[in-house]
């Protein structure tokens, strides 16, 4: 299978989101647009050469859009192989090339947002802790902070305090997203409708720059939606499944 580097160069004539083939769908759109604006910073982008799930996406930590504390290290946004591309190797091909790119620029290991169990939209910790990963730090309710040092005495990343407890202070359903994740751009429209049809105060928050996201509320800056000041989820909703959170706390 063969990577492909994606950059501003190619950009436009790569496929890069998810199951979205339609390259003048908005979300792909979206994404793209996020991916163009982050490469200065350092964002790499390798894809295997497929239409599908099969890619990962890291950045120096310095400037990830994420509330942690790891200089030095590599920060891994999103790895994700799905369907007919798992079970082939190409999960390992993805992170054993993050690696070697990683260590080429002089960095003191990886780190990456996932969780005690598989849970959606963020990497699984099974696969992470068979490659080496090991547990860095905890946040509520299920978040995992992992990392892959490089040295012995690497320093240990962490989170950031105020993220150890997600909460808000603010009342109703408040979702912080940004368009790191290509859905976003066409399901919180979607569930703002929703809370609106249900008579439920809805406010959404999106992050626009690096300071925003690494001063998130919450460890996973793709989306968080609180209610009343309590967190509820990071799985990216769709109508269906937002209504039944609105009969739940209503």
């Amino acid at each position: 299978m063969e990577i492909i580097t994606v950059t501003k160069e190619n950009l436009e004539k790569e496929h890069i989101c998810c199951a979205i083939s339609n390259n003048n769908d908005c979300q792909v759109a979206s994404k793209k647009a996020w991916l163009a604006e982050r490469f200065d910073d350092g964002l790499v982008f390798k894809k295997c050469d497929v239409r599908g799930k099969c890619f990962i996406e890291y950045v120096p930590a310095e400037k990830a859009w994420a509330p942690v504390e790891a200089d030095g290290y590599m920060y891994i946004d999103c790895f994700w192989v799905s369907g007919q591309y798992k079970g082939q190797g190409n999960a390992n091909l993805l992170l054993d090339e993050c690696i070697k790119d990683s260590k080429a620029k002089g960095k003191l290991g990886l780190a990456v947002l996932s969780s005690k169990k598989k849970i959606p939209f963020l990497s699984d910790p099974s696969h992470l802790r068979y490659k080496g990963f090991e547990l860095a730090d905890t946040a509520e309710p299920y978040y995992e902070l992992l990392y892959l040092p490089f040295e012995k005495d690497a320093p240990m990343p962490k989170f950031r305090q105020a993220v150890k407890s997600p909460k808000i202070t603010e009342q109703g359903f408040v979702l912080y997203y940004s368009n790191q994740c290509p859905f976003n751009v066409k399901y919180v429209p979607l569930i703002a409708e929703t809370a609106k049809a249900h008579d439920v105060p809805f406010k959404a928050i999106r992050f626009e720059t690096t300071q925003q996201a690494q001063n998130a509320p919450a460890p996973f800056t793709t989306y968080s939606l609180f209610w009343n000041g309590e967190f509820v989820t990071n799985e990216i909703l769709s109508e269906a499944k937002f209504a039944k959170i609105i009969a739940e706390k209503s």
